[in-house]
């Protein structure tokens, strides 16, 4: 995210603000161009898959089976900020944040901004990190880490040497990205890059941008990278940035090792939208020309106001009505227009709360108490219904069922008076015919196995 960030990091609470009437009107016309018009035939192409079950009792098909299909995750991730994770003194607010966030996303990022993760030297905060990363799990919930290596802030302790600061700034990324392998595999190794050497990061990071300055702009990206790389082979490693002009694809481009590859596996965009929100047009212009370097795209930080647009705003800040119609809305349009898009893979809300939220602003899918905005609701319909599978059948006289469904994770139910009710999990994969065979024996045993290796399905 961008460099005022410090403020959230630093705990500056969001105070109440002035209001404004936003017109019922805006972005209206949004709402008939072509690219919205043709936006649920893109997701019924790329967002689901055909699937075809075939369900067997002792070697043969078993006919007039009910079958119901559940999906249990999406494969697509939907995600936010959870800087507030045992951090809020209410206890029954802190619930409320928990269980809101639980029940809506699949995906959360931590964080991880060296000033405030480690503000004495040697003194991490890993056991704060490792409670929040657990907690994710235990509810399925994907973790990463934001960000390995940024200059928006020195840490208070960081000494003068350039050379010194390189060895500790990448000894950090091997700590961070080692000691939680296998809890955390996705990491936003380095944030805004195209323009570290901007006049604000010069104040606030002297001495890291120096470092950075003689490293050079690109060696240094590509030693983070190296180091993340080696510090655990299979993490999904992310460039992160504001930039969205020729500008950062020109960085993008020099990020390569010897065979010409990326460095890189995902190219993460920041849409922070305090102005106001892009045009279908551009959320399309910016897909389709980060989608030629043929990796995923995340939006890493999405940021839709329910209260006056703009930026550093003065406090009293706060959600109006008028402001969070505006904000459902154009949640709605920005969130499918990015599901519509075949190379974006996740998209992450910042703030899930007003309380605390960045610049103080309301940005939250959740007022200061906790309570949803009718943001929050429409996200969740989009995610956990309008675009949820759920299918009861009975197999035919071949003991098939068909269905179109969701990329993601799910259970069915199958039910014959013979042998009672069964139920397995099996994934859907994207862009693919999914084939699975159940096999139910006399015994009740059940197995279940792709039909066909080669189409990958996974069960």
């Amino acid at each position: 995210m961008t460099s005022r960030t410090m403020t959230f990091c630093l705990g500056v609470a969001c105070i109440a603000g002035a209001i404004t009437i936003l017109p019922a009107g805006l972005k209206a016309a949004e709402q008939n161009d072509e690219l919205w018009r043709t936006a649920e035939e893109r997701i019924e192409k790329y967002r689901k898959s055909d699937v075809e079950m075939v369900v067997i009792l002792d070697g043969k098909p078993v006919p007039n089976a009910e079958v119901t299909i559940e999906q249990t995750q999406h494969a697509f991730l939907f995600g936010c900020n959870i800087f507030n994770w045992g951090r809020i003194e209410d206890p029954e607010l802190q619930e409320a944040y928990r269980q809101r966030f639980a029940e809506i996303f699949n995906y959360a990022t931590v964080a991880f901004y060296w000033p405030m993760y480690e503000r004495q030297q040697g003194q991490p905060s890993h056991d704060y990190t490792r409670q929040v990363a657990e907690w994710c799990r235990e509810h399925g919930i994907v973790v990463k880490g934001h960000p390995l290596a940024w200059n928006f802030a020195d840490p208070a302790w960081l000494p003068d040497d350039p050379k010194e600061i390189l060895r500790l700034q990448l000894a950090r990324i091997e700590d961070c990205v080692s000691r939680f392998a296998g809890l955390i595999d996705r990491w936003d190794v380095v944030n805004e890059a195209t323009e570290f050497d901007r006049p604000s990061f010069q104040q606030r990071a002297p001495k890291m941008t120096r470092m950075w300055r003689e490293v050079g702009q690109i060696e240094f990206t590509k030693l983070c990278f190296e180091r993340a790389r080696k510090a655990n082979p299979n993490a999904t490693l992310i460039i992160n940035d504001y930039v969205t002009s020729p500008k950062y694809e020109r960085l993008l481009e020099q990020l390569v090792d010897d065979q010409n590859r990326p460095i890189f596996d995902v190219i993460g965009i920041q849409s922070h939208m305090h102005g106001g929100t892009w045009s279908n047009k551009q959320i399309w212009d910016v897909c389709e020309r980060f989608s030629r370097f043929k990796v995923p795209l995340h939006f890493t930080e999405t940021t839709i106001l329910s209260g006056e647009l703009g930026r550093e705003r003065p406090r009293p800040w706060i959600t109006t009505p008028e402001g969070e119609e505006y904000q459902a809305r154009e949640v709605v349009r920005f969130y499918t227009m990015l599901f519509s898009h075949p190379a974006v893979e996740a998209i992450t809300w910042w703030d899930f709360s007003d309380y605390r939220a960045w610049q103080g602003a309301p940005a939250g899918l959740l007022r200061n108490d906790m309570s949803p905005k009718p943001a929050y609701t429409e996200l969740y319909k989009l995610i956990k219904q309008k675009w949820w599978t759920r299918e009861t059948a009975k197999t035919d006289e071949t003991g098939r069922v068909k269905f179109r469904g969701f990329a993601g994770e799910y259970t069915v139910r199958v039910n014959k008076a013979e042998v009672g009710t069964t139920e397995i999990s099996f994934s859907v994969q994207p862009g693919v015919a999914n084939s699975i065979r159940i096999e139910l024996h006399g015994n009740h045993e059940r197995k279940v196995a792709a039909a066909d290796p080669a189409k990958r399905a996974q069960l």
